[in-house]
């Protein structure tokens, strides 16, 4: 049970406490557990995490993911939440857990959800699960070869993590701040300051509207990936249904999103790469760089770090935020000071950190493929 008190209870140190958050599929997610002191421990006796321990979230949204126990959380306790399944003699923890993310398993647990109604487990339900059961040695077999393919895509993660991480600190690194007037570190060959320019400078404001409707494609910025189909993202049209208001975008285009959240706090750029054209809501601010003075792609690298974020800070100013939007106008946008360098450093910056990014994608297609291959054996080696 969630200890009376709630999240207040909590500790920074003590026994683990997990939650339905920290079980994923066939792996834990440790980055936010919490911890609970000794007292509240005992009282939750029966709760007690035991090594190879089975955990199934048995309610909300989560239902179903399935994840051992380690040594990181050997000792904790779990919520309302998470079920405890303890294996005997005859069945191998790693194979029940990975069955009960194969696709057997999974349908089970969802025919116990009558008209789709996914409110939870009972002890009941889950101890009529039916396993197929081979031998413990083929359990065995099976389990490694799984643990194998997780333990790699584990590894893929974190070098994806990893490259993304180097990608950032990159960015920090090759592009200053007007306050800087140059970067903290230098490409060869490139010496001097860098010059100011004032976003009108280099850009072009875009306020072509979507006359006669000719566009159906309505966009949406999301922070991850860029300026997507709004009915891809939400799985629905949440635009008006007289688009002819709305702005035209070609590729190569850019739009700011005045809207702040996480980690985007002065809301986030992005370039229309993904569609030859689309169309965006007025609320953004939209723009095409002039090739003569900028390169696209340095550009849109440059939003991507945090080296423009003072200068639409003092155009903000302090609490000026309404309604999930910062109270920036058009003209001041337009007016905010960058610090950029000749467009040949421009080009090789963008060369590097396109390279980069070309790795990333590489590796994320690995892992695709590992993802791949492990459900294609959960679904062949369980009946």
């Amino acid at each position: 049970m969630t200890p009376r008190g709630g999240e207040a209870v909590y500790k920074s140190e003590g026994h683990p406490f997990v939650r339905s958050q920290n079980i994923g599929l066939g792996h834990l997610i440790l980055d936010d557990i919490a911890y609970i002191d000794e007292d509240t421990h005992q009282r939750q006796k029966n709760t007690e995490l035991q090594l190879d321990d089975v955990l199934l979230n048995i309610t909300g949204a989560s239902i179903g993911r399935s994840a051992l126990v380690n040594q990181q959380i050997v000792g904790g306790n779990v919520n309302q939440h998470v079920c405890i399944i303890r294996a005997n003699k005859k069945l191998i923890p790693s194979f029940l857990c990975n069955f009960l993310l194969s696709q057997y398993g999974q349908k089970q647990i969802e025919s116990f959800q009558a008209g789709g109604n996914r409110q939870g487990l009972n002890f009941e339900q889950i101890k009529s699960i039916k396993i197929g059961l081979p031998s413990v040695e083929e359990q065995k077999k099976i389990a490694d070869l799984l643990l194998l393919i997780e333990q790699r895509i584990t590894t893929q993660n974190k070098i994806i993590e990893d490259l993304k991480k180097l990608k950032s600190a990159i960015c920090e690194k090759l592009f200053s701040s007007p306050k800087d007037k140059q970067p903290q570190i230098r490409l060869y060959g490139f010496f001097g300051d860098w010059h100011f320019v004032r976003l009108s400078d280099i850009c072009h404001r875009i306020c072509r509207k979507n006359t006669g409707e000719q566009c159906k494609q309505v966009l949406t910025i999301a922070a991850q990936y860029g300026l997507v189909s709004q009915e891809e993202f939400f799985n629905k049209n949440v635009a008006s249904e007289n688009l002819s208001g709305y702005y035209l975008l070609q590729k190569g285009d850019f739009a700011y999103n005045k809207s702040y959240s996480g980690d985007y706090v002065w809301g986030t750029v992005k370039r229309l790469d993904n569609y030859e054209q689309g169309v965006l809501s007025p609320l953004y601010i939209c723009f095409r760089p002039d090739p003569a003075r900028v390169d696209s792609d340095f550009l849109i690298y440059y939003f991507e770090s945090k080296k423009w974020h003072k200068t639409v800070a003092n155009i903000a100013g302090e609490g000026a935020r309404n309604h999930g939007l910062l109270n920036i106008s058009v003209v001041d946008y337009f007016n905010t000071i960058h610090c950029i360098p000749s467009m040949d450093e421009q080009k090789q910056i963008a060369q590097i950190i396109g390279t980069l990014l070309s790795k990333i994608a590489r590796e994320q297609r690995m892992l695709n493929c590992y993802a791949a291959q492990r459900q294609y054996l959960l679904r062949q080696m369980f009946i």
